[in-house]
Formats: C-alpha cells, sequence, structure tokens
C-alpha cells in the first residue's frame, strides 16, 4: 500500500466534511423551510376548503328541508298562484 495513501484520505474527508457542513447542510434546511412552507399554505387551503363545503352543505340542507316538508304545501300554493287573477 502507498504509504501517502493514508494522508490524502484523511485530507479528503476533512474537505469533504468541510464541503458539506458549509454547502450542504443550508441547502437541507433551506429545502426543509420550503417544505414546511408548503405544508402550512397546503394547510390553509385545505381549511377554507373545508369551510366553505360546510356552508355549501348546510344551505343543501335547508333547501332539502323546505322541499321535503313543504312539497305537498308548495304545490298547493303554485296552484294557488296560477289560478289568481294578475293584478
Amino acid at each position: 500500500m502507498n504509504p501517502l495513501l493514508i494522508p490524502i484520505l484523511g485530507i479528503s474527508c476533512g474537505l469533504l466534511a468541510i464541503f458539506g457542513g458549509v454547502f450542504v447542510r443550508p441547502w437541507i434546511r433551506y429545502k426543509h423551510r420550503q417544505l414546511e412552507l408548503l405544508s402550512e399554505h397546503t394547510a390553509e387551503k385545505a381549511a377554507q376548503y373545508a369551510a366553505r363545503t360546510e356552508r355549501l352543505e348546510q344551505r343543501v340542507a335547508v333547501l332539502e328541508r323546505i322541499l321535503t316538508d313543504r312539497s305537498t304545501m308548495l304545490g298547493e300554493e303554485i296552484e294557488r298562484l296560477r289560478d289568481a287573477p294578475v293584478n
């Protein structure tokens, strides 16, 4: 084995560690922060969609209740309006 191989490997490992600490670690932190922000934005959008869906479901429930509870009365009311004279 070449006697210069050990110091060369040692220096290479040291340079690799420095390179990783200076360039790779900040890049990983940057990507991690990007994912956190994207996740927060997505969660906020999901909450907005859920609230809107809830409001729409409530409105549909009211319309269903009006149609099912008053369907006979509504039909009679429509017939009365048809028969009423126009002023």
